[in-house]
């Protein structure tokens, strides 16, 4: 498969699930609703979010919130793109990694464009060992992107240390 094209089919799939996640959310909760999924350990509750990861910057005043929940994710996000794009170097990790990112990152920026705020639904208690904010899959994709990128910068000075030894 030709590499731009893998790159926008992957970027596409996360934005899509994420939004399919939400509308259904929408559709099939109450604001702030409660429902088990698994227990009381995972949990589903519709909230929307005015700021950005976990609620951060939900008290700035307009100015500020277009700047860094708008202006400047949509900078970075092109970047990335354009860098991705560029680098052909990127191992698969990666590419994928940063696709992740990228999707989860325009799924956001697209809910805050269009509603003013972002809508989040999942939360994770387990117990005092393991606790979330609530969240969304947009949220779930740039997380699983970046420790992607951690283990592939791993993995990469493993081989190079393996490589320059030999």
């Amino acid at each position: 498969m030709n590499r731009n094209v893998f790159i926008i089919l992957l970027i596409v799939f996360n934005i899509a699930i994420d939004q399919i996640s939400k509308v259904l959310v929408r559709a099939n909760f109450e604001y702030r609703e409660i429902k088990p999924l698994i227990g009381d350990k995972f949990i589903m509750q519709y909230v929307e979010n005015k700021g950005a990861f976990l609620g951060m910057g939900s008290n700035m005043n307009d100015t500020l919130k277009l700047v860094f929940l708008l202006i400047l994710p949509t900078i970075v996000l092109a970047y990335v793109i354009y860098y991705i794009i560029k680098t052909k170097e990127l191992d698969r990790l990666s590419l994928i990694a940063f696709c992740c990112i990228i999707g989860g990152g325009i799924a956001n920026v697209f809910d805050r464009i269009v509603y003013g705020q972002v809508t989040d639904f999942f939360f994770i208690n387990l117990g005092g060992i393991f606790k979330t904010g609530i969240f969304n899959v947009a949220d779930l994709s740039v997380t699983t992107g970046m420790i992607m990128l951690l283990f592939s910068g791993v993995f990469s000075n493993k081989k190079k240390k393996v490589e320059e030894s030999a």
